[in-house]
């Protein structure tokens, strides 16, 4: 399995979204994450249906959708008639995770589950082998450019060990604070997915920040 890149489209310049839209096509980069605030789960709105249909009208690779919001399961259909590849929802937002996990897979998307910072791994072991993607955030959710949490690393290595325990085929995706500096180490303990966001599109030239990101962790 190689490893994947997936450039946030909660950092690119909102008053030029096709044209960054357009560089994440032609990079190196896997997917298109996109996180949906509403400023009740996290205290921060990103933005709506409407962004994410623009979005997806113009995107060719795997629109990843990442939902910090509250009652996502009245949202599943809309987000896969949107045109969502993974739709992933939160631990602590969902009463009842395995309902929301199959309703997921039964609109047609891959299911994945994120976990805040203080949530452990161990929540997951009776439905690690319905999902296809764990996100560890490893910033507090809600605003992007925050620093990387170091117990991530912990997090993820307790993760690989009940994905091969379960014998899931679970991908284990980072989303927050990723950079050149802890992108390999991040790799070395299990993951197969980075979330860049302000590094991306922070950096002078995206198109080649992605390429050396992607290079580095082979």
């Amino acid at each position: 399995m190689s490893n994947l890149i997936a450039p946030s489209i909660l950092a690119a310049d909102f008053a030029n979204l096709q044209k960054d839209i357009e560089m994440v096509n032609n990079s190196e980069a896997d997917w298109f994450h996109i996180d949906i605030m509403d400023g009740v789960f996290v205290p921060n709105i990103s933005f709506g249906m409407p962004v994410l249909k623009a979005i997806t009208k113009h995107a060719t690779k795997t629109i990843d959708v990442h939902l910090m919001i509250v009652n996502p399961d009245q949202y599943i259909q809309t987000f896969a008639d949107l045109g969502a590849t993974i739709l992933t929802v939160h631990y602590e937002a969902c009463t009842h995770l395995h309902r929301t996990v199959q309703g997921i897979k039964a609109a047609g998307m891959k299911a994945g589950v994120a976990l805040n910072p203080h949530t452990p791994i161990a929540v997951l072991e009776d439905i690690i082998a319905d999902l296809d993607l764990v996100c560890i955030m490893s910033v507090n959710p809600g605003f992007g450019g925050q620093s990387f949490i170091e117990n991530t690393y912990k997090k993820v290595s307790q993760l690989k060990h009940l994905i091969e325990f379960s014998k899931s085929a679970c991908q284990i995706e980072i989303d927050g604070g990723v950079t050149d500096k802890n992108a390999n180490a991040l790799i070395e303990a299990g993951a197969t997915v980075l979330v860049a966001g302000s590094y991306v599109f922070g950096s002078e030239n995206p198109t080649e920040t992605i390429a050396d990101l992607k290079n580095s962790i082979g």
